[in-house]
């Protein structure tokens, strides 16, 4: 059985009856949306998920700055003044 990773939970009848009361009633907190039992979505805060994507974003950009770290031999050496 798949585990549920949030606090709140309800079915997908739930969410389509009143998704308004859903979102109320959870107060801001991410809902697992079940269908016969088993996680079939998650309903994500926008606050939170775009603090995911942000944190995805800078993940990506650390991957960059580690893969051109490790190319530092290939650098080119410039001056400030020769700028």
């Amino acid at each position: 059985m798949r585990q549920v990773l949030a606090d709140c939970s309800a079915s997908i009848s739930e969410l389509k009856k009143n998704p308004s009361a859903l979102l109320n009633e959870a107060d801001g907190a991410t809902i697992a949306i079940l269908n016969h039992n088993r996680p079939a979505a998650y309903l994500v805060p926008a606050d939170t998920y775009e603090q995911l994507m942000d944190l995805l974003d800078d993940y990506e950009l650390s991957k960059i700055v580690e893969n051109r770290r490790s190319e530092i031999d290939n650098a080119i050496e410039v001056k400030l003044d020769d700028l």
